[in-house]
């Protein structure tokens, strides 16, 4: 299965549009062009079909994970470093 697969599937199951993926990279700072995320879409055979790589495949699920839970809490160091006498 490829990267392109996992990111159509995902697209489906989750009923994401193109707008939407591209929020969600966004929420992690990557840019991408609808044009250029539609290029993943298409199929294997067509002259604009574009490989879907890693960095995009691992941008797009930590900007999901951000886009479902929403962004991650940040740790409060003070309780770790107060002591009880």
């Amino acid at each position: 299965m490829t990267n392109n697969d996992i990111l159509k599937k995902l697209r489906v199951a989750l009923k994401l549009r193109d707008d939407d993926i591209v929020k969600i990279l966004k929420l992690v700072d990557f840019r991408i062009s609808k044009s250029e995320l539609g290029a993943f879409f298409r199929k294997e055979d067509h002259p604009k079909y574009m490989e879907c790589g890693d960095q995009i495949l691992r941008n797009f699920l930590n900007g999901l994970v951000i886009h479902l839970r929403g962004p991650m809490p940040k740790k409060d160091d003070s309780k770790a470093t107060t002591k009880k006498p």
